[in-house]
Parts: C-alpha cells; structure tokens; sequence
C-alpha cells in the first residue's frame, strides 16, 4: 500500500498574477478613458449643431410668415416724448407693466421652435401666483408679452424658464442666478457700438415709433450706423437686407454662459469705453492663468450686476446676454465700456478650438479660434467711419456683416 500524498491542484491567482491583471486592466482604462470622453464630447457637438439648425429653420420660418427677421429689442413701451419712457424712468429700468421694447430676437421665434406653449403665456395676460395663496394680489397680474425682462424681484415664469433647445449640452452651467440661460446669441455685426446709450436707446425704436427722429446727442445716429450685422437693436431685418448674400452672413453665434469664475470669454472687464480700440483689455488677464482675468479688474457681473452675464436670461435683448460681434475670434476676451449695451461680446463655447455659427441660409459651421480676424489694433467701426468700408477684421468681421460687398469665394 502506497504512503504517497497527493496534493490537489491549485486554481486560484497568485498575489503576483493578480496584480499583473489589475496594473493591465488600469492601462487600458486610461487608454479608453479620453476616447470615450472624446465620444461624448462629439455627441454634444453634433446635438448642439442640430440645435442651431432648428433655429435656423425657426428663422425661415418666422420669415416666411412675416416677411421680416424677428426683432432683437421688442415688445411693449409707454412713456412721453419728454422722458425716456417713463418720468425719471429710463430703458433698462425694470417696470411690471410693460417691457421697455427690451424683448431678445429670441422670444419671438419660440413659436417657431416647438415652444408653442410658451409663447401663449408670453403673449397673453398671465397671472403668477407667487405666494401661492390662490388670490391675485399686487405683482402677480401680468400684460401680454409681459413685463420688463431684466426681471429683478419679477416673478415671471416664462423669462425664468429654462428652454432645451437654446442650451448646448457641453455647457455646464445651470441654475441660478442666471433666470434662463441661452448659449445662442444674434450677429451684431463688427461694431462695439451695436446699441445706443441708455434711454436714448428709444430713439431706435422700429422707424417710426413716437420716438423717431429724438436724437439730440447724436447716439442714434451711431448706433443705427453700427449695426451692420444681420440683427440689430430694435431694427426690423429682412433676408433682402443682405446684399453679401445668406451663406456669406453670419445670423447667430454660440456663446458659452457665464459660471462665476472670472473667465475672460463670460464676464466683461469693465475697462474700456465704446470708442476705444479693441485692444483695450488685452493686458488684464491674469498671466498665471490667461483664461481668467486678473484679481484686479473690475468686472462688472462680479460686482453689481451679477443677474446680468454673458448668456443669463435669454429674453433679455442686451448685448451681454443675446448678441455677439465679429470683431475678436471666438473664445477671445470680453471687454466693455457699458457691460451691457457696448464692447467687445464674441463668439464662445466649451467645445474645443472654436464654435459654431448659424449662417443666414441655415447652414451651421464650426469657426476655429484660428480663423483671420484682420487688423486688432483697427478703431472701433462707427458712423465717422462706416459708410461703405469693408470690415477692418478680417474673414471673421466680414462674415459678420450684411451689405459690406465682402462675398466669401471659398470654404472656411
């Protein structure tokens, strides 16, 4: 009889075997990791382009209809001729019955853009029981096309809402303080000087509005000389207004929204005037982290007005909130003498190297931080110098612009 042992076989994992697996199964993590973020990221670009082109349709559509663009800065007004709108009142003073003509381009094409049920709040009296006690108390009784949307204390829920298709999924901002963000904005055109200042503001009111013709101190007269782009504060555009022709012409841009960090693309440095050149800023970002501004520069969302920043309260037709000009590339800095009404507002995005524009016929392009934007240093395009000269900025600023002459022979 044998005194042999036989031992059974083992099947588990030695120490040194298992982490070979582990140190394996890291490696091809981080190689899948970036690819798969890559994914991601190109599956919220392609949904942020499809949302420019229902915008673009909304466009034709509100075209077809009307005959005319829809209006960036409309709405409802009341007021004399001897005040800007109302005794010691002015433009963006924020009144509950009416809206001060300060309606974003925005608000009219939500019809038109699978936001039927919106527009029938904003266009008809609505009541907003605020407190919630079942009775129309003072405040909660609202006009049609409702009241000023710089809203303050206003509790207006349709300027509050936030609307799928004006947000891009790569932009992380949510939430408050912002009342209904939007990362897509109107084409200005390439001036810095795109509105004019304050009440007289009212003098553009549509062509013929009581206000016409009141422009004692010549802002006006500017303003309306600016606005070369295919939108324009308070200004009824028409598709036959673009003599560069639909695909040469820029009709909106991508904006990235404002998150509180100082970056110098969403918060404006509160240094230059409307006048000024371009340049004005460029020395405020802070040299350890250019992407942000200095702890010095005063800006102007940070401070007073933080309600009011880049890509905050979509219905609101200020130039920080819902325009764009095509003088710096997109993702360069913001700057403004007025952080509401003039500077430079550019075009942005958190996609990498660029963003997209939507294009008069609909189409939508990506333009790349790198695309040729002419002469930096040029003095701001305003009516001493505007009359038939091409853009000083290059292709970027004559994208910008309807009826430069500046037709584009080849793809960008």
């Amino acid at each position: 009889m044998s005194n042999r042992v036989y031992k059974r076989p083992s099947f588990g994992f030695t120490l040194v075997e298992l982490l070979v697996v582990i140190a394996i199964i890291g490696v091809l993590v981080g190689l899948l990791l970036p690819a798969v973020q890559a994914a991601r990221e190109a599956a919220r670009r392609m949904s942020c382009s499809n949302n420019f082109k229902q915008l673009g349709l909304a466009m034709h559509n509100y075209h077809s209809a009307y005959n005319q663009l829809t209006t960036h800065g409309v709405g409802t007004k009341s007021g004399t001729l001897n005040g800007p709108l109302v005794s010691g009142g002015h433009m963006y003073q924020v009144f509950n019955d009416h809206n001060a003509m300060q309606l974003s381009a925005l608000v009219g094409l939500t019809p038109f853009f699978e936001q039927q049920a919106l527009w029938e709040q904003v266009s008809n009296p609505l009541w907003v029981d605020s407190n919630s006690n079942g009775t129309i108390d003072a405040g909660e009784q609202y006009p049609a096309m409702g009241p000023h949307p710089l809203t303050g204390g206003v509790v207006y829920t349709p300027w509050l809402t936030e609307i799928g298709m004006l947000r891009c999924p790569s932009d992380p901002g949510t939430g408050l303080p912002a009342k209904g963000r939007t990362n897509y904005a109107v084409c200005l055109g390439d001036s810095q000087r795109t509105e004019a200042s304050g009440g007289r503001n009212a003098g553009l009111e549509l062509d013929g509005g009581h206000y016409a013709g009141w422009d004692p101190d010549g802002w006006v007269t500017n303003a309306r000389a600016a606005q070369r782009g295919m939108f324009g504060k308070h200004r009824q555009g028409r598709f036959r207004d673009v003599l560069d022709g639909l695909s040469n012409t820029i009709a909106m841009g991508e904006i990235a929204t404002y998150l509180g960090d100082r970056d110098v693309r969403t918060s404006a440095a509160n240094r230059a005037n409307s006048h000024v050149a371009v340049t004005n800023c460029d020395n405020d970002p802070d040299p350890a982290r250019p992407q942000f501004w200095e702890a010095s520069v005063p800006v102007d969302v940070v401070t007073t007005r933080s309600a009011e920043a880049r890509g905050y309260q979509w219905a609101v037709a200020n130039m920080m909130q819902t325009g764009f000009v095509t003088i710096k590339p997109p993702n360069s800095l913001t700057c403004a003498g007025n952080a509401r009404q003039a500077g430079v507002f550019g075009a942005s995005s958190n996609h990498q190297g660029g963003a997209h524009v939507l294009m008069g016929d609909g189409a939508v392009k990506f333009i790349t931080d790198s695309i040729e934007a002419g002469d930096q240093q040029a003095p701001n395009v305003r009516a001493a110098n505007v009359q038939g000269v091409k853009s000083p900025y290059g292709l970027w600023g004559a994208l910008g612009t309807r009826a430069s002459r500046e037709v584009i022979s080849e793809e960008f």
